[in-house]
């Protein structure tokens, strides 16, 4: 996907640009993870979406505007994508419609597109679908940076282990063996380590890749979702990480939803849909039909323990002040803060933690290995 449509090929009068007031309506999606399928990933959602409203603004007609965006593909799937939603649109398709019948858009996006066709504010849903990936990008970018030296400093504390038991450790041994006696603690340790890593170390291997074969094949199975989400949950640090990171994706769907007038209840079913998260969406499942036999949303969401109760505050005034969608999208605007504060300290907190552990493993293994010459020095 290119970085800009080339918009001296059209000559056309720009539209007045949007009051302050219609874009706040749709002041959607914080930063999330989420990852685009079959190819056609964030950063080329965002340039499409991006390069869509620009157009569409300024007085672009819909079939033009495909012409234009398809013909600076530099991929053919990615072209062959663009033109298959432009004909469908031709032929009578809706745009929503015509993004749903790709298989290459989530539910998030075709109801975005949706309510933008349905309330007329195509171009500022547009913007923010454009601004949502934007924000995905960078967030991306965020944990990746907080996590890039910890994995490398891990992966050579890895090797480094690997070296020893397998080549230095192995050294050591035999130099014991042909001195006799009887060794410490520590160092019949991890020669006995050494020794399981050279047996077993093979049929280990194959064991994690049968493990990774198996998650991959379960994934998306009921039971390996709600056992592996509670698993998350529980665990420190990423399991608050994980929760705020969906909480954003369900507040500022809700922010996008209200502030568009949809009912609360349909609401509640789309987002359902939407959000790929297991404890969200059984919580959404009953939380529907309280919402349905009148029970309010603040009062039905205080049954789930993944909803935080300073959320359910925010959220009961809300509905008593009829503004739900003002601290909906307070509420995702401050789990947004705090994701990059929660990111930020886990960068700074894994880097020490990876090399004290580096040294402490690589030093009790010096030690084992020159313990007994110690000893055996000082008999003499």
């Amino acid at each position: 996907m290119s970085k800009g449509i080339d918009l001296s090929k059209i000559a056309v009068a720009a539209k007045p640009a949007k009051s302050k007031e219609e874009a706040g309506l749709f002041s959607i999606l914080n930063k999330d993870i989420s990852f685009g399928g079959n190819g056609f990933n964030d950063k080329k959602r965002e340039s499409f979406y991006h390069e869509l409203s620009i157009l569409i603004a300024a007085g672009v007609d819909i079939k033009t505007s495909f012409e234009l965006i398809a013909s600076e593909q530099k991929s053919e799937k990615d072209k062959a994508l663009i033109e298959n939603i432009m004909n469908s649109i031709v032929n009578g398709s809706s745009f929503s419609t015509a993004l749903s019948q790709q298989g290459s858009f989530t539910m998030y996006e075709c109801v975005s597109v949706q309510i933008g066709e349905e309330t007329g504010k195509l171009v500022a849903v547009l913007d923010q679908l454009a601004n949502y990936y934007r924000n995905n990008i960078a967030q991306k970018r965020q944990i990746i940076s907080s996590l890039t030296y910890p994995g490398i400093v891990l992966l050579t504390s890895l090797g480094a282990i690997f070296f020893m038991l397998n080549f230095v450790v192995p050294m050591f041994s035999d130099i014991f063996k042909r001195f006799g006696g009887e060794l410490p603690a520590i160092t019949k340790f991890i020669i006995n380590s050494a020794a399981f890593l050279h047996d077993f170390g093979l049929l280990f291997l194959v064991a994690t890749i049968a493990l990774v074969w198996f998650i991959l094949k379960q994934r998306k199975k009921q039971w390996f979702r709600r056992s592996s989400s509670k698993l998350f949950l529980r665990m420190p640090f990423v399991g608050e990480l994980v929760r705020k990171i969906y909480l954003i994706r369900f507040c500022t769907s809700m922010t996008l939803l209200i502030s568009s007038k949809v009912p609360i209840l349909r609401a509640i079913q789309l987002i359902r849909k939407m959000i790929n998260y297991y404890p969200i969406e059984e919580s959404l499942d009953q939380i529907e039909k309280d919402v349905m036999v009148g029970i309010p949303l603040h009062e039905s969401l205080g049954k789930f323990s993944i909803y935080p109760r300073k959320m359910i505050y925010l959220i009961k005034v809300g509905e008593e002040v009829n503004q739900l969608d003002h601290f909906f999208q307070k509420t995702s605007d401050q789990y947004d803060d705090e994701v990059k504060h929660l990111t930020s300290i886990m960068g700074s907190l894994v880097e020490p933690f990876m090399i004290v552990f580096l040294g402490l493993v690589v030093g009790f293994i010096l030690i084992a290995m020159y313990l007994p010459l110690f000893q055996l020095s000082s008999s003499f």
